[in-house]
């Protein structure tokens, strides 16, 4: 007898808990809390990630092993970048203060959404050093899925 649950298909809508973690860890890990909503071809999820649902049941759950690199690329030194303070205080509150592996919001040029950039390096009261690469990005990464709902 064939299954007559739902199964993950390009552009699919899909609730899941879902975790994603390298060397050092977890990155994302919504198991502990509220699952998640997305849609597959959005960007939501990296290609290598989405790839890894395709065909998956409702229900399943999965734990997937992505080599160095194939999740998020590898890191790229052109993805590091020293921005003024004066850039910085213009972009945002002028009183704060910046401390090395502090994760900074930026908004996207577009005003629509946000990225962020990890705190590399400080040059005193003049210039910021950081990192826009994904935190995962050119390590091995765990993605673990638990699929509630497909549709």
């Amino acid at each position: 007898m064939t299954s007559t649950l739902p199964r993950v298909q390009p552009g699919s809508f899909l609730t899941l808990h879902y975790r994603l973690g390298g060397p050092a860890g977890d990155i994302i890990n919504t198991f502990e809390g509220k699952p998640s909503t997305l849609s597959l071809g959005t960007g939501e999820l990296s290609p290598a990630v989405e790839a890894c649902l395709m065909g998956l049941e409702e229900g399943a759950h999965a734990t997937f092993e992505l080599p160095a690199g194939a999740a998020f690329g590898q890191r790229n030194p052109d993805m590091q970048q020293w921005l003024a303070r004066k850039v910085l205080r213009d972009m945002g509150d002028p009183h704060e203060t910046y401390a090395v592996g502090d994760v900074v919001q930026f908004p996207t040029p577009d005003g629509q959404g946000q990225f962020a950039g990890v705190v590399l390096q400080l040059r005193g009261d003049e210039a910021v050093l950081f990192d826009f690469n994904h935190p995962l990005a050119g390590q091995p990464v765990t993605f673990e899925v638990q699929l509630i709902g497909v549709l």
